[in-house]
């Protein structure tokens, strides 16, 4: 059968069995959307991030370097997928109107969308920023579609999502509990000439042994002076006495990521890596206490500068003091709805969620990191994440 029977038949079987949120969800996010729009004078969207397809619709796949799109109107949604794609729009969706196109067709991929969005030309809302649109689908419908006028929307759903529901707290939840499970069997086993693969072996199979999906960053695990080199992953570096492991990672549960991370030392920490372990608690505690409903992400990154002043001159940080997460696909789980970094007027709502990455490098020795997935509250902030902040691993506790 080609894909358009196929589609047919799990229309008929499977549709919507693995959706992961109920239509009353779905459908308050679509109306907010909706509102949005009328707000903004945008007659139509135009979506190609994978994230915000799966926000409005649950549309979920591993295969995310294709071309997929929703259009959405005032009162229509029409999903766009590839050929191979058809059995998770049909499985993990229960949009009505989805469309497909040959896989190795891609220039089917414009009759469709002219279709939908054809009585909406006078501003049509894209993420001009976002990798997944393809400059091909923009200049198609602009040669048959002349009178279009696209505007950037990026910041429009951006707006929505950073602001979680119960169901999505909930799935933060548990991706929390499982990446505490997967750092700790890591850290737990962490010896002399083990290597970096091995303990990112050992945290991947408790993730997945745990319940993970396919995770939006694979486990982050580094050594010695590779840990002092941001974004560098494991890479068969034998582990000796005294190095420091830095280790990263989220579970993925229903496409949520709640990430963390931990620093050990095989050994004991010198003076310098206790005052830096001491440094990174200083800046989360001062987080902790200026993020709050009302402050902006601003001021809590001058709180948060202030704390690191006395170490300054000495590490490497990266300038963002928090990202918001939510629910992503590779190759990150940063939602990419807010940070929390110098110059960035947006104020805290309860319901927001952050990653709080402090992490301190020293080039060339070692990096230290230690991590919470925070939620903004009517209060001030919870801790989703449960880290230890101790630079001793299991075995060295225990034998105390």
């Amino acid at each position: 059968m080609d894909f358009n029977a196929y589609q047919k038949v799990l229309s008929g079987t499977a549709r919507g069995e693995e959706c992961p949120f109920s239509p009353d969800e779905f459908e308050q996010r679509l109306a907010r959307v909706r509102t949005r729009m009328s707000e903004e004078d945008i007659s139509a969207l135009l979506m190609t991030d994978p994230a915000d397809i799966f926000y409005l619709t649950g549309y979920s796949t591993f295969e995310v370097s294709v071309h997929v799109a929703l259009v959405v109107t005032p009162s229509d949604l029409l999903l766009q997928v590839p050929s191979i794609e058809m059995g998770p729009a049909m499985v993990t969706t229960r949009v009505s109107r989805v469309v497909g196109y040959r896989w190795e067709g891609i220039g089917e991929v414009l009759i469709p969308l002219i279709d939908a969005l054809t009585g909406y030309e006078d501003r049509v809302g894209v993420d001009f920023w976002h990798g997944s649109l393809r400059h091909g689908v923009i200049e198609g419908i602009r040669a048959r579609l002349p009178d279009v006028r696209f505007v950037d929307s990026g910041s429009l759903l951006k707006k929505i999502r950073k602001v979680k529901s119960v169901a999505e707290l909930e799935y933060l939840r548990e991706s929390a509990g499982i990446t505490a499970i997967g750092l700790e069997a890591a850290v737990s086993a962490i010896r002399p000439g083990m290597t970096d693969n091995d303990i990112a072996a050992i945290g991947a199979e408790a993730l997945l042994s745990a319940g993970s999906e396919f995770m939006s960053m694979q486990p982050i695990v580094t050594v010695g002076s590779r840990s002092g080199v941001i974004h560098t992953n494991h890479k068969r570096r034998p582990v000796g006495a005294g190095d420091v492991v830095f280790l990263e990672f989220g579970a993925a549960w229903q496409r949520y990521t709640a990430p963390m991370m931990r620093t050990v030392v095989v050994g004991d920490p010198t003076r310098q890596m206790q005052m830096v372990f001491d440094g990174c608690r200083r800046v989360m505690d001062a987080l902790l206490k200026a993020i709050r409903p009302g402050a902006t992400f601003d001021s809590a990154a001058q709180a948060a500068e202030k704390a690191l002043e006395p170490l300054a001159e000495e590490v490497f940080f990266s300038g963002v003091f928090g990202y918001t997460v939510g629910a992503q696909f590779p190759p990150s789980w940063v939602e990419g709805s807010g940070f929390i970094a110098r110059g960035q007027s947006s104020a805290f709502q309860p319901g927001m969620v952050f990653h709080l990455p402090i992490c301190l490098r020293v080039p060339g020795q070692w990096g230290i990191g230690c991590s919470e997935t925070i939620l903004v509250t009517d209060k001030g902030t919870e801790c989703l994440t449960r880290n230890p902040w101790t630079l001793a691993h299991s075995s060295r506790r225990s034998s105390r």
